[in-house]
């Protein structure tokens, strides 16, 4: 009888300790989202100034909700190739229609492309500097062809943007070639004629810190090449939105304007650390971020 009482007891106390492992304080189930365990997000980066901007800015506010954003420096092609194979989290940059439709036709299955734009006024073309103002087309080039030494001066490799450029020489039959190099290295080449009033073109992109730096403007584009108005989605990998549902509502409900994009760069180029610029738009325009993280 001892022994029976014995493991009765034992018994009691075993379901008590199980009981008591498996629920909260209060009897709940625990959450596994409110475990101190912190919550690693891939998003991919590259090398352009509004993509600086808005990684980092991101950044500030994923680290803020608990969460840790990693970084990778990534050409477009890496990018997208990281999202459709699950390496990449979050591809934050996609221009539609035009600039990177061949990843959107290639992807298309692979990853998820948001239905929601992010930014609605982007645009795409070459550009000369102002005082060029025998040229104003670019079916005006092939005549000037010796004053640019024939040479489109280009960045990144793989970017849209550069893929579209290449066609636009096609379609023009223009006797150019595409010089490829990085964004920075072109900003530098356009700065450098321009304070030698010297000659130059390139493909470039608004929103971009380099307009409110530089007199440049873009070339008409009769053909249509590089499209019209552009608008700017991110991409995420199959599963992202069951793994991260909070993130992916989030980064759905992102919208900025001229004003608000340009600012953000803006203060990100001003800082030592572009987290440090980041942190301080977030803070200046924390009612607008909150609007984000609520709906």
């Amino acid at each position: 009888m001892f022994f029976k009482k014995l493991n009765v007891g034992i018994l009691f106390i075993l379901l008590v300790v199980l009981t008591a492992c498996g629920s909260t304080s209060n009897g709940e189930e625990k959450d596994s989202s409110e475990t101190d365990e912190v919550q690693t997000i891939k998003m991919g980066q590259i090398n352009w100034a509004e993509n600086v901007a808005v990684t980092n800015m991101w950044k500030v506010i994923l680290e803020d909700e608990g969460y840790d954003l990693e970084l990778k420096l990534l050409d477009m092609g890496a990018q997208m190739a990281g999202v459709a194979n699950g390496d990449l989290d979050v591809s934050p940059e996609v221009w539609l229609p035009i600039q990177d439709a061949s990843y959107l036709e290639r992807y298309q299955d692979e990853a998820n492309f948001s239905e929601e734009s992010w930014y609605d006024n982007a645009k795409v073309g070459l550009v000369v500097p102002e005082y060029m103002e025998d040229i104003n087309s670019i079916e005006d080039l092939n005549a000037h062809k010796d004053e640019f030494e024939g040479e489109i001066t280009g960045f990144e490799p793989g970017a849209g943007t550069m893929v579209v450029t290449g066609e636009m020489i096609d379609e023009y039959d223009l006797d150019f070639e595409l010089i490829q190099s990085s964004e920075s290295a072109m900003i530098a080449s356009i700065g450098k004629a321009i304070d030698n009033n010297k000659p130059i073109v390139a493909p470039l992109w608004s929103p971009h810190r380099v307009f409110s730096e530089m007199d440049l403007k873009y070339l008409d584009d009769p053909k249509k090449t590089y499209g019209e108005a552009e608008k700017i989605y991110h991409a995420t990998r199959h599963g992202f939105a069951d793994d991260f549902p909070k993130v992916d509502k989030w980064l759905k409900n992102w919208k900025l304007n001229d004003d608000q994009i340009g600012e953000l760069m803006s203060m990100v180029n001003e800082a030592n650390d572009p987290a440090d610029g980041a942190a301080k738009w977030v803070e200046k325009n924390q009612e607008l971020v909150d609007e984000w993280l609520e709906k």
